[in-house]
């Protein structure tokens, strides 16, 4: 639930579903997306600055504690799908947020393709932290 006025990182839930089916990732720590957009700008005859931001699509990614292996799994499957020529369909994420007035705020992500930047480092007595990148062509508020 949100805190007083405003959002705290509680207050969203994501559901993966990749080209394979739902991944259910575990012990999610951190997730973050930001509009890509390319920029046009115009200097008009008269020095009257115009501009416009065109959407091109989302990126973002999903901080998370290895805690199972079902992010190296499904990067696993996706890049052997890949080596035997099949097609792998781009996924789609879900992004719930509770709002301040109790109400949900819902946003899905299409045309998800992901990476698995970081795996992990590997060191005693410390969490093996891993991140998964994912650009998405759209995002829309369902």
């Amino acid at each position: 639930m949100p805190y007083n006025s405003f959002s705290v990182g509680n207050d969203c839930q994501i559901v993966v579903m990749g080209p394979f089916g739902r991944i259910d990732l575990a012990f999610v720590t951190g997730f973050e997306v930001s509009q890509v957009t390319q920029s046009v700008r115009i200097d008009r005859l008269d020095g009257v600055q115009l501009g416009a931001e065109l959407p091109r699509g989302w990126q973002g990614s999903f901080a998370l504690d290895r805690g199972t292996s079902v992010a190296d799994d499904f990067m696993a499957q996706i890049e052997q799908a890949y080596l035997a020529g099949q097609a792998i369909p781009p996924g789609t994420l879900y992004q719930y947020v509770s709002e301040v007035d109790g109400s949900t705020s819902t946003y899905q992500y299409e045309g998800v393709v992901f990476k698995l930047s970081s795996a992990g480092m590997y060191r005693g007595d410390a969490p093996v932290a891993q991140k998964l990148d994912f650009f998405a062509s759209t995002r829309k508020r369902v």
